[in-house]
């Protein structure tokens, strides 16, 4: 269950993702298959190639990509999470969630 952002944030993100830009999304996330994770970042973009390279920056695998719902993505969470953010300069956009 997804919760903590607003529908202009998730607009916003779509408007990104289908403009072929790397875009993240951290929102509140509860699920029992991953405990202790509060949080996760979707990390999408509509040009696969281009996702598919920025993942393997960060050892991520083509196959983990979502194809939910027309808006391809990485979905991270945990020490992934909190290290790809820094990494990005982002880390501002998770730590408001803690």
């Amino acid at each position: 269950m997804a919760f903590g952002i607003t529908r202009d944030e998730l607009r916003h993100w779509k408007v990104a993702v289908e403009n072929e830009q790397i875009a993240f999304l951290t929102h509140y996330w509860l699920d029992d298959r991953f405990p202790g994770c509060k949080t996760v970042t979707k990390v999408g973009c509509s040009n696969l190639e281009k996702l598919i390279e920025w993942g393997k920056k960060y050892g991520l695998k083509e196959e983990w990509i979502d194809h939910k719902e027309a808006y391809p993505h990485f979905d991270l969470f945990g020490k992934h999470e909190y290290e790809i953010m820094q990494h990005e300069g982002l880390l501002d956009q998770l730590m408001k969630f803690q």
